[in-house]
């Protein structure tokens, strides 16, 4: 299957209205890859999902798949899997009539249908629930008959609507795991929907950062991480997301509640900047940055600090053999190489 399932979108606009839901977005997912579309509500992912998948027309700009212009073919004609958030069983069949339906609709004979719903049924582990209903299935095991009617049709894409929203958390890092494996496994390129970003950073090869309809940026999740190309950016990515303080940048250096801190930045002028500081980068030493702590989020190995630097929050995040008390002051910094400068007015990265 493999080097099937590449996609490009160019310059797709969507309006609803007066609306742009969609505005000018453009991007390449290589064959094989898994690739998340990671954003808040309404900014855009799940409208460029339902164009991918044939649900809905762009206003203007072409989508392709594997070189083929397929902007106008119909939903059925695109060699398209997609699992969505409500699994969208049917109650009345049983799990193997539900694996089958596909490809019932494509004529296949029962004597090809058999083997690949046992096989499918077997790549997810429930091949030993296919005589019950939807009714009859915890959560987990709906999502993996859903997954398991998408594996079955050999599509060159899957598409994936906020697969895991409806688990409880511990079950969603189960099936999380399981979904890559699975992924890896198939060598098919899937198109993943999500909001939660721990979940974007753990399943995704690539992932492109929607924000009010326009992608802000796509990369590596590490990479996204490691350096956000804008404020917004920088303030959706990581749990507790960064420090964004604003400051004056002369130098090299920034002042930040009356003490300088070195940059990186060699060549930036003098300019208002907002400094961006992950809570995990927050340095407890001797000197630096005065601080009270004002309250501890105690999350068992690490903990959350709300530190007061002359009326600046920054948090910060410890190892628990490090966790001081309520009301301590201590003082803060942060390596050069860890501190993160924006423009104030253009909001990009410097």
């Amino acid at each position: 299957m493999n080097g099937r399932g590449q996609v490009r979108f160019e310059d797709i606009i969507k309006m609803h209205g007066e609306f742009a839901a969609l505005k000018g977005v453009t991007f390449d997912i290589e064959p094989g890859e898994f690739f998340a579309l990671l954003g808040p509500s309404g900014s855009g992912k799940s409208t460029t999902l339902r164009i991918l998948a044939g649900l809905d027309a762009p206003t203007s700009g072409r989508v392709y798949i594997d070189g083929r212009d397929i902007t106008a073919t119909d939903a059925r004609d695109r060699d398209i899997a997609m699992v969505f958030q409500s699994y969208a069983l049917y109650p009345h069949m049983t799990v193997y009539q539900n694996i089958a339906f596909p490809l019932e609709m494509a004529n296949l004979s029962k004597a090809e249908i058999g083997p690949a719903v046992k096989d499918a049924a077997r790549k997810v582990a429930i091949d030993h629930l296919l005589d019950r209903k939807p009714g009859q299935l915890s959560g987990g095991q709906q999502q993996r008959c859903a997954l398991a009617r998408a594996i079955v049709r050999k599509a060159c894409l899957f598409l994936l609507d906020e697969p895991l929203s409806n688990l409880d958390a511990k079950l969603r890092l189960e099936t999380r795991t399981e979904l890559k494996r699975l992924q890896r496994s198939l060598g098919v390129t899937a198109v993943y929907v999500t909001h939660d970003q721990e979940e974007a950073m753990t399943l995704a090869d690539r992932m492109a950062i929607f924000m009010a309809g326009e992608i802000q940026q796509i990369g590596r999740p590490a990479d996204v991480f490691a350096k956000p190309n804008s404020l917004d950016v920088a303030a959706f990515i990581g749990s507790p997301p960064m420090n964004l303080i604003p400051a004056r940048y002369k130098d090299g250096g920034v002042e930040i509640a009356g003490h300088r801190l070195e940059t990186a930045l060699r060549n930036g002028g003098e300019r208002d900047v907002v400094v961006g500081i992950r809570p995990g980068a927050v340095r407890i030493g001797a000197k630096g940055i005065p601080a009270i702590v004002e309250l501890i989020e105690d999350l068992g190995d690490t903990a959350i600090l709300d530190l007061n630097c002359a009326g600046t929050l920054i948090r910060a995040r410890v190892s628990d053999g490090d966790v001081p008390r309520e009301g301590a002051a201590l003082s803060i910094l942060a390596r050069p190489n860890d501190i993160h400068l924006f423009d104030k007015t253009t909001r990009r990265r410097l």
